[in-house]
């Protein structure tokens, strides 16, 4: 709880229902008794206010079935270790965040097989951490672990593909190779989490705000109009700047971003960065999906917005930007609708390869004409010819 860099409201509620479990002597506690205690406390003075809507952000899903919670525990894990790293002495209490990420999905974690999975990769490494750096770097690998795993089973989000984080393009450094085969710089790679997972970099434009307990309905009204208000604004801006980031001569078609775990904050970076997390990518859409259901409007998406990405179009992509990045690319010359028989043909092919092909076929089709008509006039030649009288 003492590393956790959530809101002051949020962290008073965690505190409060802390002590308050702390206190509790009974041997049994009741269902209603600690659903009484979890209640939300809006004093003006000092609240304690867990927010009740889910908005995921960095985690959200391209259904709503895929990432979300199991993708933020994963992210707050994370985010715990850092905090714990740099707040106290590396030798002390080295497993103080990751024993009690154990116990939480030992005891309280939906998915059974995934809780039994994690406790069996906890009891055969997780007792040689010696330090607080060796428990991120720990939580880091075995999450590496976990993606490969899971990478390509029915939980797999296709817009978010399980990596192995954190890819190239993203921290170079962290790559080297060893004999020609691939190795991680572990101590570049804990930099980069540390800068990476900083409070600094929690992006908080999409958290619910926390209205005093005297302000009334009429003022909860209000916040909430404003808030529409405002990402109406911030919805119109998103159009803008789509517009402006196409490029000229592929219209519609907007420039693929960089993933990441969580949304950094735009201050601190020079290009925008949309949805991302250690599972990985997407497109602007998300923002926008963000925007409604904090607003608590559901519209039809567009089929720009859900359709998925053909699979050898992102093995393309994958081979030429980073293993398992996935971006989206539309073929040149899309400003051109193909036709039905054009798609099927076309698939992995440009234009250029479907004339030469064309070309071949024609040209081999006239070959084997030509032949076809020289053999049989010479067959012809050859029986109209009179036979020599014998001797």
């Amino acid at each position: 709880l003492q590393y956790f860099p959530g809101r002051p409201c949020v962290q008073t509620y965690l505190r409060s229902l802390d002590g308050w479990l702390r206190n509790w002597t009974e041997p049994e506690l009741p269902r209603s008794t600690l659903k009484e205690a979890m209640k939300n406390n809006r004093d003006a003075s000092h609240p304690a206010v867990l927010p009740t809507n889910v908005t995921w952000v960095g985690c959200q899903g391209s259904e709503p079935h895929f990432r979300g919670y199991p993708c933020g525990l994963w992210t707050v894990f994370h985010l715990l270790t850092i905090q714990a790293a740099q707040s106290g002495p590396d030798k002390e209490l080295p497993l103080e965040v990751l024993s009690t990420m154990r116990c939480y999905v030992r005891n309280f974690f939906g998915c059974q097989e995934c809780a039994q999975h994690f406790e069996a990769m906890a009891a055969e490494s997780m007792d040689r951490v010696a330090s607080r750096e060796e428990a991120v770097l720990w939580l880091w690998s075995h999450h590496n672990k976990v993606n490969a795993r899971l990478a390509g089973s029915d939980t797999e989000d296709p817009n978010f593909p399980k990596l192995q984080w954190p890819p190239p393009d993203m921290c170079p450094q962290c790559h080297k190779e060893e004999r020609g085969v691939h190795a991680w710089d572990e101590p570049a790679v804990l930099t980069f989490l540390k800068a990476h997972f900083s409070p600094a970099n929690i992006y908080l434009d999409y958290t619910e705000p926390i209205p005093a307990s005297g302000e009334g309905t009429d003022a909860r009204l209000g916040t909430e109009g404003l808030r529409e208000e405002r990402e109406k604004e911030e919805e119109e801006e998103e159009k803008e700047t789509e517009g402006e980031t196409r490029a000229p001569g592929r219209p519609g078609s907007p420039e693929p971003r960089r993933p990441s775990i969580v949304r950094l904050n735009p201050k601190l970076r020079e290009m925008g960065e949309d949805i991302v997390d250690l599972d990985s990518f997407s497109e602007q859409h998300f923002k926008s999906q963000a925007l409604r259901a904090a607003a608590g409007r559901r519209r039809r998406l567009s089929k720009r917005d859900t359709i998925a990405i053909p699979r050898d179009a992102r093995l393309g992509w994958e081979r030429r930007r980073a293993p398992g990045v996935l971006v989206r690319e539309e073929e040149a010359g899309e400003g051109v609708r193909k036709s039905p028989w054009l798609r099927v043909l076309g698939l992995g092919f440009s234009r250029l390869d479907i004339s030469l092909c064309v070309a071949l076929y024609f040209l081999s089709s006239m070959c084997l004409l030509g032949m076809y008509t020289f053999f049989r006039l010479r067959t012809r030649a050859r029986k109209g010819r009179p036979g020599f009288p014998l001797a």
